[in-house]
Order: structure tokens, then C-alpha cells, then sequence
């Protein structure tokens, strides 16, 4: 999966996977331009400071961006430990707008590769709330509809989540015409710097659980980014559309409702003696 030649944006680039996922880029030889709120680019071919949360901060970042592109990796995002619009504006409003202002600048061929999370599998449950959102066009009139519809912070992280993967799914239809794909990754508990925000407001418990559903560790940031790589490559051309689940198996304890039963226990549960 070499990258020679081509230009990627990344989101994110300061910590965690944003940082594990520009670092492989780089080593495969994509030149990689960062966003993020902070950071100062080490390893980058550019990066340029940027608040998600904030539209006018984006296209100020992006402004004078007018070399060709060849892949968005949109990984940034904040925990459910923050309030609910900030959670909705950088996690949902702020990936799309960057993703629809890079739009006319991709080359037929990328592909634009979401980081969303194994909480929002329950996207189909609410799908036509997510649909009502992405149908306000705007950033403004987006966040008209979040202020219309307050949440917590952790629904708010569940439900960006399941909006997040609906939008890269629903994008291809967009990204069709131009020749790009979209998919997006949704990663189990990670070991970034935001893990302890997830312990705090999912709980101890059943992220244990999960840990030990998926062989007695979290993902490491280089899990991730390599399946990030993946789907911006010319070997996932026939990747689109579609949500990838990257947990290490530590999700099935949920598919299967076997949470309450210990992980070296669950596969008798399922299947009996």
C-alpha cells in the first residue's frame, strides 16, 4: 500500500490515532497535511491549526489549499465528557464541513475514510433522526437543529457516532459523480489520551468486559490507523459505502447480549455445551 506521490488530509494530528494514522501515511510516503486545534506539525508536510467546532476557523485552515488531494481521513473528535453540542459541532457539523469544502479537490480515485466509533452500531434506530439532521446543509443551520434537540454529552457522543457513519455511507452517493469513495472505521476502546473520558462516562465495568472479550487489551492507535490506511488505498477501490468495525472481537459480547458473562464463558453460552 504505497502512498508515493499522493497527498492526504488528516484530522486529528496532535495525539491518538490522528497522530498513529499520519505517521503511517507518511512512512508509506504520502505527504500528509494535519489539521488540528493544536499540535505543531512534527513529521508533516504541512499542518494548519483548526477548529472543528468552528466554520469560520476550518475554512480559514483550508484557505490557499488548492493542490490536488488524493485521500481525507477525518479522525478527529471529542468524548461524551464534554457537553452535547460541542460533541455534535466538532464530531458531526465540523467532519462535514471539512469533508464537503475538500470535496471539488480530490482526485478521481480517493477516498475519504470516517472515524467513527463501535457506539454508533445502533445507527439504524435512529436513522431517521440522523437523516433529519444531515438534511440542514449548512454548519448554521445544523446547529439550529442540535439547539433544537439538546442531549447530554455521552447520547450526544452515541449519537454523532451513528450520524457519522450514516453521512460516510450516505456520501457515496455524493462522492459518486466525482469518481471518490467514502466508508468509515469504527473503532472498539482505544489506548488514546480521551480512553480515561470513556471509562468515566461508560463505566468501568463493561469496558473491562469488552477488554476482555477481545483477548485482554484495548487497541493501540497503530490498530486502527493501519485499516484507515487500507481504505484509502488502491487495494480498498472496491470499498465503499460501508462501516468497518475494527474492536478486536470485544463488540460481540453486545451483538450476542452476553456482557454479564465472563468473556472465557461466552462462547458456551452462545452455542451450549
Amino acid at each position: 500500500m504505497s502512498f508515493n506521490g499522493k497527498t492526504i488530509v488528516v484530522t486529528g494530528t496532535s495525539s491518538g490515532i490522528g497522530a498513529a494514522t499520519a505517521a503511517l501515511l507518511a512512512e508509506r510516503g504520502a505527504l500528509v497535511i494535519g489539521l488540528d486545534i493544536k499540535g505543531n506539525g512534527d513529521g508533516l508536510a504541512d499542518f494548519r491549526a483548526c477548529d472543528l467546532s468552528d466554520p469560520a476557523s476550518i475554512d480559514a485552515a483550508l484557505a490557499g489549499l488548492d493542490q490536488p488531494l488524493h485521500g481525507l481521513a477525518n479522525v478527529a473528535g471529542v468524548p461524551g465528557s464534554l457537553d452535547g453540542e460541542t460533541v455534535m459541532k466538532i464530531n458531526v457539523l465540523g467532519l462535514r464541513h471539512v469533508t464537503e469544502a475538500l470535496l471539488p479537490r480530490l482526485q478521481a480515485g480517493s477516498a475519504i475514510v470516517h472515524v467513527a466509533s463501535g457506539a454508533g452500531a445502533g445507527w439504524r434506530e435512529r436513522l431517521d433522526l440522523s437523516r433529519d439532521l444531515l438534511r440542514q446543509r449548512s454548519f448554521d443551520e445544523g446547529l439550529a437543529w442540535l439547539q433544537d434537540h439538546p442531549m447530554a454529552g455521552p447520547d450526544a457522543y452515541n449519537f454523532s457516532k451513528e450520524v457519522v457513519i450514516v453521512y460516510a455511507m450516505a456520501f457515496s452517493m455524493l462522492a459518486r459523480p466525482h469518481g471518490l469513495r467514502s466508508l468509515s472505521v469504527s473503532p472498539g476502546a482505544v489506548e488514546t489520551p480521551i480512553l480515561a473520558d470513556f471509562y468515566n462516562t461508560m463505566g468501568e465495568d463493561i469496558l473491562d468486559r469488552l477488554k476482555a472479550q477481545s483477548g485482554g487489551r484495548n487497541g493501540a492507535p497503530e490498530d486502527i490507523a493501519k485499516v484507515i490506511a487500507f481504505g484509502l488505498s488502491d487495494d480498498a477501490a472496491w470499498l465503499n459505502g460501508t462501516d468497518i468495525g475494527v474492536d478486536g472481537g470485544s463488540e460481540v459480547s453486545l451483538h450476542f447480549d452476553l456482557v454479564d458473562v465472563p468473556a472465557d464463558q461466552s462462547a458456551e453460552a452462545f452455542f451450549g455445551r
